[in-house]
């Protein structure tokens, strides 16, 4: 799955409802270093970032960081994320870990750049089946909505991502269910 697309990048919106979760579940407070990991165009970094927050964006996407509209924006995947170890007081991932094929390799790269008893948020759909939310994506990077499945590798639910994050120094604080403009989870963790 690739998503190396500039009409991906310029059509995939912003929710300002994500601001809220953020401030409320992670509290970020001025100057507080938090990575954004599939971070688009940087719309919510940016924000962030008139908070106060040192927040950095990272996408897999270069369209993305080519016409982003923050500071501190770089393009890099989530499995291999070129920061040091305890790098980042926070993190947050919106929509991003349902996308990502070796989602494990990410999971450990996000909890390495983290320091210990720093946070973590994972934002996702709450698909009753996978790929169900990701048709209209299917539709702008490959022409079809049978496409979905590839761009959603993954149906997770709490629970699931509580099992895949089990070997990583990982502790679960909780899970939300959240009704929007699409059903979806945010998880927050504590980095051991």
């Amino acid at each position: 799955m690739s998503y190396i697309s500039q009409r991906y990048a310029l059509l995939n919106r912003w929710d300002s409802s994500h601001l809220r979760t953020v401030n409320r579940l992670l509290a970020p407070a001025p100057g507080d270093r938090l990575l954004e990991v599939g971070c688009g165009r940087g719309h919510l970094t940016r924000r962030l970032q008139e908070q106060g927050v040192e927040a950095t964006g990272v996408d897999a996407n270069p369209y993305a960081i080519a016409t982003g509209v923050a500071r501190n924006l770089r393009t890099m995947p989530a499995e291999a994320l070129d920061f040091p170890d305890g790098s980042f007081d926070l993190l947050c991932s919106i929509h991003t870990l349902e996308h990502i094929p070796v989602i494990e390799q990410a999971l450990a790269e996000m909890a390495r750049v983290v320091r210990p008893d720093g946070k973590l948020l994972f934002i996702y759909p709450a698909e009753p089946i996978q790929g169900l939310y990701a048709l209209p994506t299917a539709i702008i990077l490959y022409h079809t909505p049978f496409a979905a499945q590839r761009v959603h590798c993954h149906q997770l639910t709490p629970r699931r991502l509580q099992r895949l994050v089990a070997p990583l120094p990982l502790e679960h604080l909780g899970s939300e269910f959240h009704l929007l403009r699409s059903p979806q989870f945010a998880s927050l963790f504590r980095k051991l």
